[in-house]
């Protein structure tokens, strides 16, 4: 039972951040919560014998905590800033797909911006590919990734699997492991939800085709577009580590199809373009360098701007896409 012993102080040391970051709005009662907590648990580590007694302690104090965690009620009612504002609803009669809260918006800066909500039609027996990007902003490890599906006529469906941010807060890794932000799928034009990156944060935006029968890739439009349905209704947290924009969509693809063995590229997702080479979901006609670099995009999203045609241009040759008819 030695190995108990660290993996409970690391659990008390959680429990406190997770007082301090969750709890009382106060930051003086925030601090004797977390405080007082530490100070228990490792007292009840230390002091109580026999051993068995303060292993039993302070796992009950632990999980009381995580009880306490988990019942912190997700919201959709906060002062959300204004491009997550509105969540999207889809519509589904027969194969006509009709989605309300599609994201077009013009970008002047990352915070100054246009904005124009869209109510969208598409026909699910015209869907004919679907793409993954990866945005690189800083280390190469961790990127984030954006799911787009193309139709027959059209511009492509993108759903990024975002942070809904209230007005007046950031995006931190650390607070992503708490709870402090809801899950938002940003169901949005690629003028939009790739534009902003490249062309606004200056971004390094890569896009690869998926190979994936149309079949299958309709019925993972159509889980993502379930989920989609139900935050509206019933929010949920986004959660840095089991919940995020590359395990969120193993999850969906987990549903629709056969089963996804887990790879450490999944939480390093800054290779997973890497991941689905070897496993021959992108295309491997080239060395995977060459692939890769042929797939940045960055510099046809820049000069494709605000261009309607913006997600025709930026797929024109690149590696494993159909050419231009």
């Amino acid at each position: 039972m030695w190995f108990l012993t660290p993996l409970l102080l690391i659990a008390v040391a959680w429990g406190s951040a997770a007082l301090w970051f969750d709890g009382p709005p106060s930051r003086t009662a925030a601090g004797v919560a977390a405080g007082g907590f530490a100070i228990a648990g490792a007292a009840a580590l230390a002091l109580l014998r026999p051993r068995r007694n303060a292993l039993l302690a302070t796992t009950a104090l632990v999980a009381a905590v995580v009880g306490w965690w988990l019942a912190i009620p997700a919201r959709n009612d906060r002062d959300w800033l204004g491009d997550v504002a509105r969540p999207a609803v889809a519509t589904i009669e027969g194969s006509q797909l009709t989605i309300e809260n599609v994201r077009n918006f013009e970008y002047r800066s990352d915070t100054d911006f246009s904005e124009h909500w869209e109510t969208r039609h598409y026909d699910l027996d015209a869907l004919s590919a679907i793409d993954l990007s990866l945005i690189y902003w800083g280390p190469t490890l961790i990127a984030h990734t954006i799911v787009s599906w193309e139709f027959e006529t059209g511009p492509p469906l993108a759903i990024s699997i975002e942070t809904r941010k209230e007005k007046g807060e950031a995006y931190s890794a650390l607070l992503g492991f708490f709870r402090q932000y809801e899950l938002y799928y940003v169901v949005a034009d690629e003028r939009d939800v790739l534009g902003v990156r490249s062309n606004v944060r200056g971004e390094q935006v890569l896009l690869y085709r998926i190979e994936m029968p149309v079949e299958r890739a309709r019925a993972l439009l159509l889980d993502y577009l379930r989920e989609v349905n139900q935050l509206a209704e019933r929010p949920r947290w986004y959660n840095a580590l089991s919940q995020n924009c590359t395990t969120t969509i193993r999850h969906h693809v987990q549903a629709v199809g056969p089963s996804n063995p887990w790879d450490w590229r999944i939480l390093a997702n800054g290779r997973l373009d890497e991941l689905l080479y070897e496993r021959g979901t992108i295309d491997t006609s080239l060395p995977f360098a060459e692939l890769r670099a042929r797939s940045d995009i960055s510099e046809k999203a820049k000069a494709a701007g605000t261009d309607p045609a913006f997600s025709h241009r930026i797929r024109e040759g690149l590696p494993g896409f159909a050419p231009a008819g």
